[in-house]
């Protein structure tokens, strides 16, 4: 028996070596899988023994490259280019802490090993960028996905910030948790508000305090406008700002340099027209609220068309931005 430990031991440990300090670029002979043996386990073994365990591995599945230069792991669970999508991802994610963040990478760099670690000493410090305060961030994705799973309302309170940049509660509330949604670099909750008594959208990271009480949920398709379920391709074209108003048709004029906004934002679910070399007429079902702000930030480059109440909402809007200026 203390054979077979001192075997499956040994096994785990060569693994081990592998896959911290080898690659394409670092095969390992065996005598520095020997130094390494010695030096990180206090593990000693021949040259055959490493040859038999290496063997071994491979017979096992283990994705090994055999040279006359060396030893070297093909394959790893997460490839390099893979781990670097997913650290770019963590550290553009605003709803993730710093401290998380930045344990997050180091779980992520050390799947890649020694080699990589030093390859990616550019990434930058999570500290370093605009990053959600909230460390209750993945304790409440848990108890939300519980609250779902077995149909409970939550409750908790919501923050925000006040003049001096500090978040403070804004309100507390019991609702109803129906879906967790990735928009805009921010993680919302679908839910229904006991309060208001519809269905609303809450930014995770500003969710705190929260608990899953025992009170039944309310039923989605009880709500209004959810008898069907929730139509996800409304969040992600017909509410880019998460707002809840009811989605009506869109019509606007734009100019054609404005094409690949237009793609980004709304993909195949705008309707283009070319009206001339230079304008577009497009169309789509969306929230009108959210078209809004959407056609503010283009300024000159978009006209509304319809609904004549948005358009007119438009007017009055840019009037009174202009005022400010006066």
């Amino acid at each position: 028996m203390l054979d077979f430990d001192r075997k499956s031991s040994a096994l785990i440990r060569i693994y081990q070596i592998l896959f911290d300090y080898s690659d394409a670029d670092h095969p390992l002979t065996q005598a520095k899988i020997i130094q390494h043996l010695t030096s990180d386990y206090d593990m000693n073994l021949t040259r055959q023994s490493v040859s038999r365990h290496v063997k071994t591995l491979m017979e096992l599945g283990i994705d090994i490259s055999v040279s006359k230069k060396g030893v070297y792991l093909i394959s790893r669970p997460l490839e390099n280019y893979e781990l670097i999508l997913l650290i770019d991802s963590v550290l553009g994610s605003r709803h993730i802490s710093s401290q998380y963040s930045d344990e997050l990478i180091q779980k992520l760099i050390a799947l890649g090993g020694k080699n990589f670690k030093s390859s990616v000493k550019h990434v930058i410090v999570a500290k370093q960028l605009s990053k959600t305060a909230n460390k209750e961030f993945f304790y409440n994705i848990e108890t939300i996905s519980e609250a779902i799973e077995k149909e409970r309302k939550i409750s908790f309170s919501y923050v925000k910030y006040n003049e001096n940049g500090e978040l403070n509660i804004s309100g507390k509330h019991t609702a109803t948790p129906y879906q967790l949604l990735l928009h805009n670099q921010h993680y919302y909750l679908v839910l229904r508000d006991d309060k208001s008594a519809k269905v609303s959208y809450f930014r995770v990271d500003k969710i705190t305090n929260i608990k899953m009480t025992k009170a039944a949920a309310f039923p989605l398709k009880e709500n209004e406008g959810f008898k069907m379920g929730i139509n996800l391709e409304n969040f992600s074209t017909g509410m880019p700002y998460m707002f809840n108003d009811k989605p009506e048709r869109v019509v606007f004029r734009c100019h054609v340099s404005m094409t690949d906004q237009l793609y980004d934002w709304f993909d195949g679910s705008v309707s283009v027209q070319k009206e001339d070399n230079e304008h577009l007429i497009c169309s789509l079902t969306t929230s009108p609220k959210a078209m809004l702000f959407w056609a503010l930030q283009y300024n000159s480059n978009i006209e509304i068309i319809a609904p004549q109440s948005l358009r007119e909402e438009m007017i009055k809007t840019l009037k009174l931005t202009l005022k400010l200026y006066e």
